[in-house]
Order: C-alpha cells, then sequence, then structure tokens
C-alpha cells in the first residue's frame, strides 16, 4: 500500500470529527430508550462503543500525523458502509431509525469522490435497504415494517444525494472559473490590440460566452478618443471612435455599477441586478446606451465598471445562457484584472518614453566624458606645452620649434577624436569604419603624444593577435578607460612610468596599469564593490568600467598603484 508522507487532508480531519461525534449520539440516543430492541441490547452497545473507540482512534491519527496512506479513505468508507448495514439489520433493518448513518457516509463520499462517490454510494445504500426487505420475506416471523418511515428513508436519501452531488458540481465549476481567474494574461504585448484581445478571448472562455467587449478611454489625455474592441467567436475588431459616440455607455444610476440584465432589449424598463456591497440591488430602466444596444444587437449582459489610474471604461459579457447573479463576483474580478492590464500597458508606454529619454541623456553623458578624458585634457596639454614654448622663444629657438611643431601634432590628433564624437551624433550610431575598431594604433598614437605632454614613460603591451578586432563599443571604451588611467598616473600619482598590459580569454579583456607613482590616499588592495560603497578610487574610470558591466581592482602604496580591469566581451572576437 502507497504511503504519502504530506500535511493531513481537512477533508478527513472533518469527516473524522462528524464520525466521532454521530458515534457518540448514536449511544446517547439507545441509552435514552432500548426498549424496542431487547434481544441485542449488549450487542448493539458493545458495537457502537466498538465504534465510537475507533473513531476516536481515527480521529486522533489524522489530525496528529503526517503518515497518510494513499488508498485509507476507500478503506475507511468500505468499512463505515459495513458497519452501518450491519447496525441497521440489527435496529430495525430498512426502517430503521438511524438510517442517519448512511446519509454521513453519503455525505463523507460527496466531500472525498464527488459525483463518482455520491452514485455508488447511493447504489449501495439502496441495495442494502432492498436486501434487508428480501431478507424479512419467507421467515416465520417477520419483523413488523414501517413503509411510512423506509419510503421517507429512500427519498431522504435521493434528495441528499442529488443535492450533494449538485453542491459540489457548482463547487468545482466555481474552482475552475477561479483557476481561470488566476490564469490571467500576464504579457504586456507592444500593441494594444494585441492586449484587448487576449483579455476578450480570455473573459469569453471564462465566461462560456460568444461575445465580449471593452470600451475604455485613457485617462492621461485632456480629450481622450473612445477605443472600441469586441471579441466575438473568434474574430476580434477594434477602433478608435469620437469620446462621443455612445455616451456615457450606461444609465446614470449605473455609472458606477456591475450589473446583469438578462433582456437589454426589452422595453420599456427590463430588470437589472447589480452588485451592492455583499449583496444584489435590483433595478428598472434601459441600462445601455440606445446606440450601444443596437449597434451589437445586445440582450443577455454582464457588464463591469474598469478602472484604473491609466484607463476609464466598461467590460461587456454578452449573450451568455445561464447568467445569473453569480457571475456578478467572477465578473468584478475579471474588470479588476482587465484594468489590471490597461494600466500595466499604459505605464510600461509610458516607462518605454522615459527610458528613451534616459538613454538619450545617458549618451550624452558619455559624450561629455569622452570629451574631458580626449579633447579637454589634450588641450591641457596643449596648454602645458605651449607655456614651455613660450619660456624657451627667447633662449633655445630651435627647441621652442620643436614643441611648437609636437603641439600642431597633437592638435592635428585631437581634430581626429572630434570628428569621430561628431560622427556619434549622426545616425546609425554603430557604424563606424573598420579601422577604427582597431585599437593597438590608436594606443600606441596615446602612448606617443602622453609621453610628449607628460614627460611620462608609458609602455603598451597588447596581448591580442592580429585577427581579433574588438567591437567598436569596447574598443573606444578602452581607449578612454587607458588614457583616464595613465593621465591620472601624471597628473595626480606624479609617476615618471606606466605600462599597460591588454589581453583577452574566455570573452574577457583584462587591463592591467601598474605605475611607480606614489599611489592613492587609501593602502591595500581593493575589488570593485569595496571602491564602490565606499567611494574610493578614482571615480571618472570607475564609472566608465561600471559602465561597461566590468570590474576594477585597485592595488595602492607608497610605491605606485596597481589596476585590474575585466571586462566582457559580447560575443567572439573576429
Amino acid at each position: 500500500m502507497a504511503i504519502s508522507y504530506t500535511q493531513p487532508n481537512k477533508t478527513e480531519r472533518l469527516i473524522a470529527a462528524g464520525r466521532m461525534v454521530l458515534a457518540a449520539f448514536a449511544i446517547f440516543t439507545i441509552s435514552l430508550d432500548n426498549s424496542r430492541l431487547p434481544e441485542h441490547t449488549v450487542v448493539i452497545d458493545s458495537l457502537l462503543g466498538l465504534y465510537l473507540v475507533y473513531s476516536i482512534v481515527l480521529a486522533m491519527t489524522v489530525s496528529r500525523k503526517d503518515l497518510v496512506w494513499a488508498r485509507s479513505p476507500v478503506i475507511i468508507h468500505a468499512f463505515d458502509l459495513v458497519f452501518f448495514a450491519f447496525f441497521l439489520f440489527l435496529t430495525g433493518g430498512a426502517a430503521s431509525p438511524f438510517f442517519a448513518f448512511f446519509l454521513f457516509a453519503l455525505v463523507t463520499s460527496a466531500l472525498r469522490w464527488h459525483w463518482r462517490g455520491i452514485i455508488c454510494t447511493t447504489a449501495y445504500i439502496l441495495g442494502i435497504e432492498i436486501g434487508l426487505i428480501l431478507n424479512t420475506i419467507g421467515l416465520p416471523m417477520p419483523p413488523a415494517f414501517n413503509a411510512r418511515q423506509f419510503i421517507f428513508n429512500i427519498s431522504t436519501l435521493l434528495v441528499v444525494a442529488v443535492m450533494l452531488g449538485s453542491l459540489r458540481t457548482y463547487e468545482l465549476r466555481y474552482r475552475d472559473r477561479i483557476s481561470s481567474l488566476a490564469e490571467w494574461p500576464r504579457a504586456i504585448p507592444d500593441g494594444v490590440e494585441t492586449l484587448v484581445n487576449a483579455i476578450l478571448k480570455h473573459v469569453a472562455g471564462l465566461f462560456n460566452c460568444p461575445r465580449t467587449i471593452l470600451l475604455w478611454k485613457e485617462m492621461e489625455k485632456d480629450d481622450p478618443s473612445l477605443h472600441v474592441a469586441s471579441w466575438s467567436s473568434g474574430h476580434f475588431e477594434y477602433s478608435v471612435e469620437s469620446p462621443d459616440t455612445f455616451g456615457s455607455l450606461v444609465a446614470e444610476p449605473l455609472v458606477d455599477e456591475h450589473f446583469l440584465c438578462r433582456d437589454a432589449a426589452q422595453a420599456p424598463r427590463p430588470s437589472v441586478l447589480y452588485s451592492r456591497g455583499a449583496g444584489v440591488g435590483q433595478w428598472e430602466g434601459m441600462p445601455l446606451h440606445p446606440d450601444l444596444q443596437r449597434r451589437f444587437a445586445i440582450e443577455s449582459v454582464l457588464s463591469m465598471a474598469v478602472r484604473s489610474e491609466s484607463a476609464w471604461g466598461r467590460l461587456f459579457i454578452l449573450d451568455k445562457s445561464d447568467i445569473s447573479s453569480d457571475d456578478l463576483m467572477p465578473g468584478r474580478v475579471a474588470a479588476t484584472g482587465a484594468a489590471f492590464s490597461l494600466d500595466q500597458f499604459y505605464l510600461l508606454k509610458q516607462l518605454r518614453k522615459r527610458i528613451a529619454l534616459d538613454a538619450a541623456v545617458e549618451e550624452r553623458i558619455r559624450l561629455a566624458r569622452d570629451l574631458h578624458d580626449g579633447v579637454l585634457q589634450s588641450l591641457t596639454g596643449v596648454t602645458l606645452q605651449l607655456d614651455v614654448v613660450q619660456k624657451l622663444m627667447d633662449k633655445e629657438l630651435q627647441a621652442a620649434q620643436k614643441r611648437l611643431a609636437d603641439v600642431q601634432k597633437l592638435v592635428s590628433s585631437e581634430q581626429q577624436n572630434l570628428r569621430s564624437h561628431i560622427k556619434q551624433l549622426k545616425p546609425p550610431y554603430r557604424s563606424m569604419p573598420e579601422e577604427e575598431v582597431d585599437l593597438a594604433p590608436r594606443l600606441m598614437d596615446l602612448a606617443e603624444r602622453i609621453e610628449r605632454q607628460w614627460g611620462l614613460h608609458v609602455e603598451i603591451v597588447i596581448g591580442l593577435h592580429e585577427h581579433e578586432r574588438l567591437p567598436w563599443e569596447i574598443a573606444q571604451g578602452v581607449y578612454f578607460i587607458i588614457h583616464e588611467a595613465i593621465v591620472n598616473a601624471a597628473r595626480h600619482a606624479r609617476a615618471s612610468s606606466v605600462r599597460v598590459e591588454i589581453s583577452s580569454a574566455s570573452r574577457q579583456l583584462q587591463i592591467a596599469v601598474t605605475d611607480d607613482g606614489c599611489g592613492f590616499p587609501f593602502t591595500g588592495r581593493h575589488d570593485h564593490s569595496d571602491l564602490v560603497e565606499n567611494n574610493l578610487g578614482p571615480v571618472i574610470l570607475r564609472e566608465r568600467v561600471t559602465l561597461l558591466a566590468g570590474r576594477l581592482v585597485v592595488e595602492s602604496g607608497a610605491t605606485g598603484a596597481h589596476l585590474e580591469i575585466t571586462l566582457p566581451i559580447p560575443g567572439e572576437l573576429h
């Protein structure tokens, strides 16, 4: 027998408690008047006593242990039916006053197995009742048969069976509807037509109706248009119309209500049911705008108000054959789901606009950094060079002319960089010439210029193979990262030499920058998270690395600094 370690079943707890109470009251009832059963008093009392003990043990087992046999409900139910049949045989047969035992068995079968259990248990009970009657035929002295009690018992059995089956069917149907509500479409597509089509199709399946309509206006607009969407047996239509097309859509008293009407076309005053708190109210009158009713030929209708911060409108569920007040609550949930979906759609729409604006702002910030790290710092170098030239003009004319030639080269180089920045502002953004992706020549030129400007010895070792080319965005970022690191070593650390090593492995680019300067204001080794958390290290350099989804490690001491930069490379190097 299979064993499952699960939490005790609440249904089995309820049944066990009911069995225990029923056995106790049966003993109490027998003790009040057992004159009618003198022959079997001792046997009946003993059986009920044993059954009460069995009920108590079973209730304790179910409530206290997490050990539940998969087939135990079937075994327990079968034992109950056999015991009840034997007990009825001892207490009057087919017309026994303790027929309530069988009603208890019928209820437990409904709780456990729904219609299948009800039918099987009812058939068993009827068979037992007929068997008890047939058992008395042919006896020399058959017991007195109470036909009225027997008929009442059987009719009660059938009525309870039908009611329990109907109730369980209704419960299962309601559970299915709740499950469908829980499976509300979650994806928010880019287009409102696709979204509303999915909503209306889902609502139609939820209420098993052939047609659904959603009409709404956008709240963020001063003069919002009316969006009209309809779904009919798989055919979807959508249009944007004048806001006054259907007036207020529904009658004034129903504007804020969820309501249903079985015949909206009935003139002059059809009956309308609307939700009112936990109950239902009634109103008489034409619930819909005449133009709306005529355009969609609306008769049976369930209408829900749809409200959110972004949209306002109504959801219409049409032509449902068995519409009732029970549909109001699921309808309210469906309307809430529709409002939530529309709200998400319009909020995402606004967010996309903001992201586009933020992207433009971010691009401006990036270009500003590039200009700062490139052109502006180079102009600072030009200024320093011109100061030197001015001092040499009177004493060493040849040296001054050489310095001016260096300044001319520097200005020419920065003109090229400035043209590159201007190209980035022109669409398409990523369409850069292939030669500009080759990082090595640009870095060698950078090393030469910085040596002339700052008097700093720069050594750059590039470990990439000739066939390896970085994506333009990565190459551009690497260029400015190295530029910033070298200039920082010259300007702030007062270093005399810098060594830069570049290599790649496992789709990652490693950059190591080492200088012999005075280091940073802090000492020791700090990883990227420490630098960000404590706001340490070169801020602009750290931001550039973060922008490229990289990691920066800084090791600083009195004899210099060592930077380790790791950048992910999208795709393969080519």
